[in-house]
């Protein structure tokens, strides 16, 4: 941005003073939720043991297991998953100038989710990792992700193609994202017929999505990708701007639309593709995190994106904690209670169109 004699206006640091703020307000939220997430469990821990074993002077072994084995894992997973798939989100909607668009609505999620299935089904990658009941685990998630990953590289090239199409609404390609979801729905099923009991439990988790199965392994293959593309997006907020005033306008000033289209749906298709293949289908995430912040925090996508960020972290930690203290002892899926925001949401834009 240019300004005149090199001075910057007075109203301009306000805007960027006053985005900050509501940065650090969602990032302040979302420390906050972090440690509540920490404490609460099957087992209650005091806030002072939690801090004490989080910098490794914990008071007892039994808050040494708990913390560092079982709820940071599930915490930390929550923060990335959660990260990922509203950026994903945001910027789906900004290349595809559709605002109902998202892993989900577009049947991104429900393709990688297929994919997994197939792996497992026909690589074997879905093993008994011990004799508890819950203990499904991935033998070679490199191979489930690939899986994963080129069937929604495969839909989201669709989306784009259609996206192309004169008179391509909104709304024509969610539809056309509900019959692709549909379509991979029913090959998962088929799969789910032909499956052993393994394949089977292996395969219903992806369609449940649930974060109490992460362990440090997982956390060490997601993380570094989930935080190099979170980076990529924001390095591109600009960009995603630029394209908010049309494809025309976006070229007249040295922005390549083609390829910041491409390179942005195959970024969020991978980061759809590794978050689902370890936690399975969280769906609405991407859509209602976007949106949240969009009518708090505007369109400038230098905010808009790590505002989403930080949102659909927040989501997600807030919807892992119900579902882990709302039937003790037990865990429900966490999809479950993402479904019940999102939903809402998906059903307002529809009626009431977005507000830009």
């Amino acid at each position: 941005m240019h300004f005149d004699h090199g001075a910057v206006p007075d109203a301009y640091i306000g805007y960027i003073r006053k985005k900050s703020w509501l940065l650090f307000v969602l990032f302040s939220l979302m420390a906050i939720l972090f440690l509540i997430s920490l404490c609460n469990g099957a087992v209650k821990l005091p806030l002072l043991d939690v801090v004490q074993t989080l910098m490794l002077d914990a008071p007892s072994r039994k808050a040494d297991l708990i913390v560092w084995h079982i709820r940071l894992p599930q915490t930390v997973i929550a923060i990335l998953s959660g990260a990922g798939l509203a950026a994903s989100g945001a910027v789906m909607q900004s290349v595809l100038k559709n605002p109902l668009a998202s892993p989900f609505t577009l049947g991104i999620s429900h393709a990688a989710a297929f994919g997994a299935a197939l792996s497992v089904i026909l690589m074997g990658t879905g093993v008994m990792a011990s004799s508890s009941s819950d203990a499904v685990a991935i033998s070679n998630p490199l191979i489930t992700v690939a899986t994963a990953f080129s069937f929604s590289i495969f839909t989201a090239l669709i989306i784009i193609f259609i996206s192309g199409k004169k008179g391509a609404s909104p709304q024509v390609m969610v539809l056309t994202g509900v019959a692709l979801g549909s379509l991979f729905t029913a090959g998962t099923m088929l799969l789910q017929f032909f499956a052993d009991d393994v394949q089977l439990a292996a395969m219903v988790f992806w369609t449940f999505g649930d974060l109490a199965r992460a362990d440090w392994n997982d956390i060490a293959l997601i993380a570094p990708v989930v935080l190099m593309l979170l980076g990529f997006f924001l390095v591109k907020s600009r960009d995603y701007n630029g394209m908010a005033m049309g494809d025309e306008s976006a070229k007249g000033i040295g922005i390549q639309v083609e390829w910041i289209r491409l390179s942005g749906m195959l970024a969020a298709s991978l980061m759809t593709a590794l978050i689902i293949s370890f936690v399975g289908i969280i769906s609405f995430v991407g859509l209602a995190a976007p949106h949240i912040v969009r009518r708090i925090i505007g369109d400038d996508h230098r905010f808009l994106l790590p505002a989403s960020i930080l949102a659909g972290a927040l989501i997600l930690l807030a919807a892992d904690m119900v579902a882990r203290l709302i039937m003790l002892p037990h865990v429900l899926p966490v999809s479950i209670f993402t479904a019940f925001l999102g939903a809402p949401v998906f059903i307002y834009l529809i009626i009431k169109g977005d507000p830009r």
